[in-house]
């Protein structure tokens, strides 16, 4: 008799989606979409692996070593940058971080991919705002209202404090 493996992936993965991100979390439409993009890439980059559709997965298909694989994918063959990898990988270390509380049998492979780090990324600075640049900042608030009259004189102020000015940027904005 041919063992079959447990089928557990595709439960847990409903569950995540109805109950802990739906109910639980009360998540946007737009993590969730977010989300169920991550793992329909994933599962189908994970099928191509194992020679098995979603449905006859398990959880034991995933660890550290394939989640890996998955997010190099992600950059070489996709073209992604390293924030939409990071973005994908905080899905999949959601779902496993709830993996983990639904069972013990999840625990050492959740505590594997939990362990991958996001890469880092550059972060790009504005060094200073230009003169125009300026002037439509103190003139975007709409001042036919009270709050657009406050936000206009909040800008004011930080203009002619020097704070919105390239002199912030020079001396580490101390002023």
């Amino acid at each position: 008799m041919i063992h079959s493996p447990v089928r557990d992936l595709a439960p847990q993965l409903e569950s995540f989606f109805s109950q802990r991100l739906a109910r639980d979390l009360h998540a946007s439409p737009h993590t969730v979409a977010a989300y169920r993009d991550t793992f329909r890439l994933l599962l189908c980059y994970v099928s191509g692996r194992v020679g098995r559709g979603p449905a006859a997965m398990s959880v034991a298909d995933f660890d550290a070593e394939v989640i890996a694989s998955f997010l190099d994918y992600l950059e070489r063959a996709r073209g992604n940058t390293i924030r939409t990898r990071n973005s994908r990988l905080a899905a999949i270390h959601s779902f496993f971080k709830y993996l983990a509380l639904r069972g013990p049998q999840y625990c050492a492979v959740a505590q594997q991919i939990l362990a991958i780090p996001p890469k880092r990324t550059d972060r790009p600075l504005v060094a200073y705002l230009l003169e125009s640049e300026v002037q439509a900042l103190l003139l975007a608030p709409d001042l036919a209202t009270w709050t657009g009259r406050r936000d206009r004189a909040l800008l004011f102020l930080a203009v002619e404090s020097g704070y919105l000015s390239d002199q912030a940027q020079v001396d580490g904005g101390r002023g």
